[in-house]
């Protein structure tokens, strides 16, 4: 759990110490979720076989398609795939099989080893936002992202207690050019927090931008020992895999560092619309997926991905926080487990266009099925507005905020001799109170997750406050931890080296926009 807070002083400290003490400035990180609560597990074991079996079955039968890639073909015919054209079917067990390589569970190093995470058995870690090309807050309305709001996402990130790591494209850049932002979004992640973060996958070159910057962080030969990177390799649903991203895949795989293996899944649109047949096409992207990183490499770390919605039949957008898409989080959940493999799923999802009820209602079911669901890495944990289209300041802090609850959900039930607590029921009797008895007085600073973002006062108070909205007093909370933050120490030879790489590459092309 989170770094030890300010114990309760004794008498002698006086009110002006405690009050001190809640003002200052505190950067705290808790540490990644390790479960101690059962996963919840949707189908039986005659559901799993089914969806196994009809798993293999298109890829023996219908097969994958690796686009304007000949390596990769090449790679499936040594390994003894069909390969007719870009189509590679594969034989029933030979997948699952190549899989086996993978690890089940890994550590990504941050340059702050207190912040490494583990990913993978009964973890869970947290990561921001990814990729929305607008972002939101309440005094600039919607609006194209900049480098300036991506460095201020990375700070949020920094700042907030319950987000584990600083992920990846928190927002897309659109001030900076295309073939030059991922320079200065990795300049960002690894000079202006010491959390773990997210390489470039746009394009091959990028990938290996990211892993020479990475080399120049860690160290050479810490970087070929240790994976320092995790970056999102989506599937082009149905049953497509794309040269750019397998390029991305390839370079992170030689390299030894972690890629999520994600199906970009839309019910109906991308997939069939049962939940069965949906869970059908992402074990047999999954298993593609995986297999090859393990022909690139035997051993690299892999993480099995899905994101999956339903469509809107009427309006054909994106629907988020649906029970449809809890089940399926939760059924992949369990093929995860079965394949021996990390987990990612789930997120603070919404296709609200604003950070209100809808937001909120469809942001919490996504969170509590990923939690119930075993997810081991979660992208997109605070901060998501308008199906992904937008990064929203005030909706980052609230959904941050909320990361606590999983927290707590996920420790369980203490039955310890002092959560049992019987010397505090002993002490009050009949009829007393507990308020101010010693077993209150010695817990009540942690006894209870609290909120730094709600209000919880009387509505007298509230209404003598300006009766704010939620939105508000999130923009306040925005303002106070972009005021408050401080950089935290890096190595000024490490700065010096990662900023001339930065200028040097820039140098060497000319600005692309498109």
């Amino acid at each position: 759990m989170a770094e030890a807070t300010t114990r309760r002083r004794g008498r002698g400290g006086g009110g002006a110490a405690r009050r001190a003490a809640r003002t200052q400035v505190r950067i705290e990180t808790a540490r990644y979720i390790e479960r101690n609560i059962p996963d919840f597990e949707i189908l039986n074991e005659e559901a799993l076989e089914i969806i196994e079996t009809n798993a293999e079955t298109v890829l023996e039968e219908i097969g994958v398609n690796f686009v304007d890639n000949p390596a990769a073909l090449q790679r499936w015919r040594d390994a003894g795939a069909d390969v007719d054209g870009e189509r590679v079917r594969i034989p029933r067990g030979l997948a699952r099989k190549l899989c086996a390589t993978a690890p089940s569970r890994f550590t990504q190093h941050a340059r702050n080893p207190e912040r490494n995470v583990e990913i993978g058995g009964r973890n869970l870690v947290l990561a921001p936002v990814y990729g929305p090309p607008f972002v939101r807050d309440l005094e600039g309305g919607r609006r194209y992202a900049t480098m300036e709001d991506f460095r201020n996402f990375v700070k949020l990130g920094y700042m907030s207690r319950w987000v584990h790591h600083s992920g990846g494209t928190l927002c897309e850049p659109t001030d900076v050019p295309v073939n030059k932002r991922h320079l200065d979004m990795l300049l960002a992640h690894m000079t202006l927090s010491d959390k773990p973060f997210m390489g470039s996958v746009t394009e091959p070159s990028r990938a290996e931008d990211s892993v020479a910057m990475a080399r120049l962080l860690f160290g050479e030969e810490f970087v070929a020992e240790n994976a320092v990177m995790t970056s999102l390799i989506n599937i082009n649903s149905p049953l497509t895999f794309d040269n750019v991203m397998m390029g991305a895949l390839e370079v992170y795989a030689r390299a030894g560092q972690a890629c999520i293996i994600s199906p970009f899944i839309v019910g109906g649109a991308m997939a069939p619309v049962s939940v069965a047949g949906t869970l059908t096409q992402v074990l047999a992207e999954v298993l593609a997926g995986v297999a090859y990183s393990q022909l690139v490499r035997p051993g690299a770390p892999v993480i099995f991905g899905a994101f999956v919605t339903s469509i809107d039949m009427n309006s054909g957008a994106p629907t988020f926080g649906t029970p449809e898409a809890a089940k399926i989080t939760l059924g992949a959940g369990q093929l995860a487990r079965r394949l021996g493999l990390p987990y990612r799923s789930g997120g603070a999802f919404t296709g609200s266009k604003l950070p209100d009820a809808q937001a909120g209602y469809e942001s919490a079911n996504s969170l509590n099925t990923a939690l119930l669901a075993g997810v081991n890495f979660m992208l997109h944990a605070c901060g998501w507005l308008e199906g992904g289209l937008v990064s929203s300041y005030e909706k980052f802090v609230m959904d941050a905020d909320q990361l606590g609850i999983l927290h707590s959900m996920a420790a369980g039930v203490d039955v310890s001799e002092n959560g049992q607590a019987l010397d505090a029921i002993r002490e009050v009797g009949p009829g007393g109170h507990y308020l101010g008895c010693a077993h209150t007085q010695a817990n009540f600073q942690d006894a209870f997750w609290r909120s730094d973002v709600l209000d919880y006062k009387p509505f007298e108070t509230w209404a003598e406050e300006g009766g704010r909205t939620t939105e508000a007093l999130a923009a306040e909370r925005v303002k106070k931890l972009l005021g408050d933050y401080q950089q935290p120490a890096i190595d000024p030879g490490i700065a010096e080296a990662l900023a001339d790489y930065v200028r040097r590459r820039k140098e060497e092309m000319p600005d692309a926009f498109a």
